[in-house]
């Protein structure tokens, strides 16, 4: 019976570099690769922005995140499964025991008599087909799937955690050039009223210099609001008091970071390997592909080693009766009429192998359209703050110019408020600029996996494993 169950595994073997290939895959970017500098490790990439404020807040999210603790629980039930399967695989014992106290007739008169028996029983399926073997494969697999989850929940929310922080940064520029326009406004209105009370302005000035004062403080008033709203945000993301986040946030740079270049790999292949999304796809393609064999063993005969051994006990008024009794021997199950159910659960088996690889050739095409796209946004964003640089320190010396010559009455407050305008602007543009810059670099870093490598996934696997409170409580990594 070992060797036979030794004989044959049904069900296609999987071949991953086969079942990974897709007709369309790239063979290198079609967007050029803009690395300003050496590539950094993406595993210490957030170091780079040098404030601990922002590592505080990742590691906060992560810890509050519902996702990941999801995604957590889905390892642990997956892992559970795993068992499960692993165990179906291995000899079953279990233990009775009866004791019943009755009336017995035994070729003479009716005799109470008490009854006690302990058994041991075993059992061990022969896998004849390597439908069990099949199942712990397409288990195993799909634990790596859910641990490949888990890291693909960890990256997402440290970079929303990033791009909501950059946002707020930014926003805090914003409002201090809000600010500074709106005091601006204020003094050219204040000037203007006093001219026009001697008479060198008109009222119709004084009021217009009014009513763009008002204006400039509404909009400082809009921009800070922006920015408590990002607060709020940021609170339901990490759970902290506000309070505490705004002290904070207080403490850390107002200045945006300055990231280098993500480490992205010229062959799109390399790239995709340190997706865990585009893992965890392909793991569940080896699973779908292990299904088949599961469903096609179920098809064929199953063989059973069965055997029990236990004493047993008969005592009566008249005597008593020891003995041990025990049996073995094989158990055969022959599918004979099922209606077609079998068969049909073969035909899913594939149909959903077909479904998986569907899949997994989408969130391949989807890595590398996510990455194109970033590098695209990181060319025009480094050329716009280069021109957006230049617009801003031009506007910034002609309003200069513009407010000394009005001080003297040179110009009008016409001049004034439409070189206002555009400096203003200019300074807008080339802040959020900076901020589309910091989250392109940070939508980089997700898209080419954020320094996960597949090369950990079965290390992790095995840890899981292992240390499975490690699962809930955090220190999975």
């Amino acid at each position: 019976m070992l060797l036979l169950s030794a004989c044959v595994t049904l069900g296609p073997d999987y071949d991953r570099q086969q079942a990974t290939h897709w007709n369309t895959e790239p063979e290198g970017w079609q967007q050029a690769l803009p690395h300003e500098g050496d590539p950094v490790a993406l595993v210490a990439w957030w170091s780079q922005f040098k404030d601990p404020v922002l590592v505080e807040l990742i590691e906060q999210s992560q810890k509050q995140s519902n996702s990941m603790a999801q995604a957590a629980l889905r390892i642990a039930q997956a892992r559970a499964l795993l068992v499960t399967a692993d165990g179906a695989v291995l000899p079953v014992l279990n233990a009775s025991a009866a004791l019943s106290r009755g009336t017995y007739q035994l070729g003479g008169p009716v005799i109470v008599a008490t009854t006690a028996q302990a058994q041991l029983q075993a059992g061990w399926e022969i896998d004849l087909f390597g439908g069990l073997a099949r199942g712990s494969e397409a288990a195993r697999a799909r634990l790596a799937a859910q641990v490949a989850n888990w890291h693909e929940a960890r990256i997402s929310v440290s970079a929303d955690t990033a791009s909501l922080y950059t946002n707020y940064r930014s926003c805090e520029q914003l409002a201090q050039i809000s600010s500074t326009d709106a005091q601006s406004r204020a003094q050219t209105a204040r000037l203007t009223q006093e001219l026009a009370q001697t008479g060198f302005q008109s009222p119709a000035n004084a009021a217009l210099a009014r009513a763009s004062a008002a204006e400039g403080q509404a909009r400082n008033v809009a921009q800070r609001a922006e920015c408590d709203l990002l607060i709020k945000a940021l609170v339901a993301l990490t759970a902290i008091p506000e309070p505490e986040l705004r002290q904070r946030l207080a403490k850390g740079s107002r200045v945006l970071a300055q990231p280098t270049m993500p480490d992205v790999q010229r062959v799109p292949a390399q790239v995709l390997s340190q997706r865990p999304d585009v893992a965890a796809a392909e793991r569940e393609l080896a699973a779908a592909s292990a299904d088949i064999g599961v469903r096609e063993a179920e098809r064929f005969p199953r063989l059973s080693l069965l055997g029990n051994i236990g004493p047993l006990s008969f005592e009566s008024a008249v005597g008593s009766i020891s003995a041990t009794s025990w049996s073995i021997g094989p158990s055969l199950s022959l599918p004979i009429f099922d209606g077609g159910r079998r068969a049909a659960n073969v035909e899913t088996a594939k149909i959903a192998y077909e479904v998986a690889a569907t899949n997994y050739r989408t969130q391949a095409r989807r890595a590398v359209r996510e990455v194109e796209e970033a590098l695209v946004r990181l060319d025009s964003l480094n050329q716009r703050e280069r021109e957006g640089l230049k617009a801003a320190r031009g506007y910034r010396e002609s309003l200069q110019a513009a407010q000394a010559r009005y001080k003297f009455g040179l110009a009008s407050i016409l001049d004034l408020e439409e070189t206002r305008r555009l400096s203003v602007n200019a300074d807008n543009i080339l802040a959020n600029v900076r901020r589309e810059r910091v989250n392109a670099y940070i939508a980089l870093y997700r898209a080419v996996g954020g320094g996960w490598d597949a090369k950990d996934l079965a290390a992790a696997v095995r840890t899981v494993q292992q240390n499975p409170s490690d699962i809930l409580t955090g220190k999975l990594q």
